[in-house]
């Protein structure tokens, strides 16, 4: 099987060049391997692309745009058919291609990482038949007398913090206020150190 990506190598639309570089870029990122065909270069793959697209799937000028995606001679999709399939993790089966070793294979509806959602589901399910379980009296007053130690014991730790004094953060601070008995004195020892 051979995917192949109609492109156009000379395409003067930024739109048209950012479409084919996320198609071509997703693709490498997975390692499936793809023929890009130039629409720009060759006159047979412009016509055969335009003969291959579905009716439906063709704008209303009847000329449908670059990228196209075919898988052989089936028609995959264009960019938008890509994208969705790429935001539903369902690239491999829009490309008609089996999943990689080690991936689950999806079926129709199915999405990939079911498992895990049920998983999550079962669990929201538990959580939620214990909290609608009765409560006893007992356990319900146990209950809140918790929340008010841990509440009162909250006020107690900030009233501490509040309480304590603040330790001096230098020396200078640390240093008391100087009385009017040691100012005398130390101005009699000035005195002193004069004569």
């Amino acid at each position: 099987m051979v995917i192949k990506v109609y492109l156009a190598s000379s395409s003067g639309s930024t739109a048209i060049k950012k479409k084919q570089q996320d198609v071509v870029g997703f693709l490498e990122a997975l390692k499936i391997e793809y023929t890009p065909l130039d629409i720009a270069c060759s006159e047979e793959n412009r016509m055969w692309m335009r003969e291959n697209v579905p009716g439906e799937k063709k704008p209303t000028n009847g000329i449908p745009l670059p990228p196209q995606i075919f898988n052989e001679e089936g028609y995959c999709g264009d960019y938008e058919t890509f994208f969705d399939a790429k935001e539903d993790n369902q690239v491999y089966a829009f490309l008609g291609l089996p999943p990689p070793p080690g991936s689950k294979r999806k079926e129709a509806g199915e999405e990939e990482g079911e498992e895990g959602e049920e998983e999550e589901d079962v669990e929201e399910q538990e959580a939620q038949e214990e909290d609608e379980q009765p409560v006893s009296e007992e356990e319900d007053q146990a209950g809140s007398e918790e929340e008010e130690d841990l509440i009162i014991s909250e006020d107690e730790e900030e009233l501490r913090e509040l309480e304590e004094p603040e330790e001096p953060q230098s020396e200078e601070e640390e240093e008391a206020p100087v009385t009017e008995e040691e100012e005398e004195e130390g101005a009699d020892a000035e005195d002193e150190e004069d004569e």
